[in-house]
């Protein structure tokens, strides 16, 4: 490898963590050749994945044992639930003092509402529709994720910095509200993303398997997960969206029309690519594309999730809720987003029969 774990000391406890985190590395394709590029926009990332890398790899036992799973758990921020041993609160706080650039790009989501389909999206069209350019690199390296990003990684990237988050509007850069940078919101309908949610808790090693839908139900009403409540996540986003250069679509959006889609975001990232690039972006941005594409879809990242149990790419489909709501959980989940939707002038198809053709 090219890029070797730096020594951090001599203690017996590093010189036997340090191989570790080589082999964890190498897990997500950070092979010879990643770090030989000059000037590479992902260089960043790649500083970012070794921290977190050497910070899960230090909580484990160094007694030649196999790496434990670290004990991880919700824990409230600022009225916000971030994951302990993912997240650092005082690093998400610095977040709103990060300087932006006009070409700085963030993709924001509610968890499970498309978010590595339109990393998927973004970083092919950054690369004009060649996915030869991205085969090396994972989606989260060519998109990190905010909430694992320090300040002085995001300063040092060179331009066109991408970043992702599910944070909340609170914690966003300052510099966003002076019309700095660009936002894509994706939102997708609040009953498929609880189903997908579920699905997600049951493979992802760092969230609490659930009991049951039921059961999950009730937390996510509560906004007792990660994100939290998605009625305020939506509504403090949206609602700030005349702040900044704003871009709002859907995930049903992406299911109907995924070349309308493209072309939506081609033209708010000022992005000018040839008939045949667009078409590349949108063939290699399908579901069934990313679905068998390893560095598209995070079925090589096995540190978080245990993919015996589930995966990022399910069903992609719109209305899978009907198979797991009751009658009862659908009367009340229509009648609290009627409650706390109300002034949000936003519509969203339920089922599939609601997509035109």
């Amino acid at each position: 490898m090219c890029c070797q774990v730096q020594n951090r000391g001599s203690t017996p406890q590093v010189q036997q963590v340090a191989p570790r985190i080589e082999h964890f590395l190498e897990s997500f394709n950070f092979e010879v050749g990643f770090c030989e590029r000059k000037r590479s926009p992902h260089s960043s990332a790649y500083h970012s994945w070794r921290r977190t890398a050497w910070r899960a790899m230090m909580a484990d036992p160094v007694d030649g044992s196999a790496p434990k799973t670290p004990e991880y758990k919700l824990v409230p921020h600022r009225d916000f639930y971030l994951i302990s041993g993912i997240h650092s609160p005082e690093e998400i706080d610095q977040i709103q003092k990060w300087e932006i650039r006009d070409t700085d790009i963030f993709i924001i989501t509610y968890p499970k509402s498309g978010t590595i389909w339109l990393q998927q999206i973004v970083s092919m069209i950054e690369v004009r529709g060649n996915v030869t350019a991205t085969l090396d690199q994972l989606n989260a390296i060519r998109i990190p994720w905010m909430e694992m990003n320090v300040g002085e990684e995001f300063a040092n990237a060179p331009s066109p910095r991408l970043r992702v988050t599910h944070l909340h509007y609170k914690f966003i850069p300052l510099g966003l509200k002076q019309k700095r940078g660009k936002v894509i919101y994706v939102a997708r309908n609040p009953k498929d993303i609880m189903v997908s949610y579920f699905h997600f808790h049951i493979y992802a090693n760092m969230l609490e398997t659930p009991k049951d839908f039921n059961s999950f139900f009730e937390r996510f009403m509560e906004g007792k997960v990660f994100g939290n409540c998605w009625f305020e996540h939506i509504k403090a986003w949206y609602s700030h969206r005349q702040e900044m250069n704003f871009l709002y679509i859907t995930y049903e959006d992406l299911i109907q029309d995924l070349s309308a889609a493209v072309d939506r975001i081609c033209v708010f990232l000022e992005r000018d690519l040839t008939a045949q690039e667009k078409e590349n972006v949108v063939k290699h941005s399908t579901f069934q594309n990313m679905r068998k594409n390893p560095t598209a879809n995070y079925q090589a990242m096995p540190s978080h999730f245990n993919h015996d149990k589930g995966h990022f790419m399910r069903k992609g489909m719109v209305g899978d809720w009907k198979n797991y709501f009751t009658v009862a959980q659908n009367e009340r989940f229509d009648q609290a987003f009627q409650e706390k939707m109300r002034d949000l002038p936003l519509t969203f198809v339920w089922e599939i029969n609601d997509i035109s053709t």
